[in-house]
């Protein structure tokens, strides 16, 4: 891997003067989406993150969602989410977009000081789209493998503070160098299946042996008055 010095850092936003899009999704860069058709250029509601590596652990990022506060990035290189994980978040900050950097913690958010510059951003609505350039933390042996997250939450521009994430699609450690490397939502799958399933059967096996337990007491009794 050819390395590269860490990104000179620069969070002063620039209008985003595009549209971010699903284009080159799977050959030109890395795209991770809920649900996975998610093209942000077209209207409705989505998330969308999009990675292209530069050189080294220098990456060029496209995010894009709705929310009334924030939208962040994290990458988790162990796959476990909020392990001091490093957090991109793109927040509307009265109708424009605000950067910042912060490391996901325990559900909570720090802000830090992170390798990030060409930041360009807009708000439409509820819709925030971002993009930016950023130096991706080392992982093990110093490969691209994280596991990607994209959350929402409350933001407040006269405090600046960071509502709790609440996290919309989480994928397994996936090489952010490698364009067509699938990236599946666990979050999605985990809720599936549905649990009223599950209840109601429960349900049926615990009725069953409490029906049998009181006809057999009642035959008992019937016995003991004779």
């Amino acid at each position: 891997m050819t390395t590269a010095p860490p990104l000179e850092t620069n969070t002063t936003v620039e209008t985003l003067e595009t549209t971010i899009s699903n284009t080159g999704c799977g050959t030109e860069q890395l795209c991770a989406a809920e649900p996975s058709s998610c093209d942000p250029s077209s209207p409705g509601s989505c998330f969308f993150l999009a990675a292209k590596q530069q050189s080294g652990q220098n990456f060029e990022f496209g995010l894009a969602g709705e929310s009334d506060g924030y939208l962040a990035a994290s990458l988790s290189p162990d796959g476990t989410l909020g392990g001091n994980d490093t957090t991109y978040i793109c927040a509307n900050n009265n109708g424009a977009v605000k950067f910042i950097g912060a490391l996901l913690n325990n559900g909570k958010l720090t802000e830090k000081e992170l390798n990030v510059n060409s930041v360009k951003g807009k708000v439409d609505g509820k819709t925030i789209q971002c993009t930016f350039a950023a130096t991706v933390p080392d992982a093990v042996a110093r490969t691209t493998g994280f596991s990607l997250a994209i959350s929402t939450g409350p933001y407040d521009s006269n405090t600046g503070n960071l509502g709790a994430p609440s996290t919309q699609l989480k994928s397994p450690v996936v090489d952010l160098g490698n364009p067509s490397a699938t990236v599946t939502n666990e979050i999605a799958a985990n809720t599936t299946a549905s649990p009223n399933t599950t209840a109601s059967g429960y349900s049926f096996t615990l009725k069953q042996p409490m029906t049998q337990t009181l006809l057999i007491s009642a035959g008992v009794l019937g016995l003991a008055m004779l």
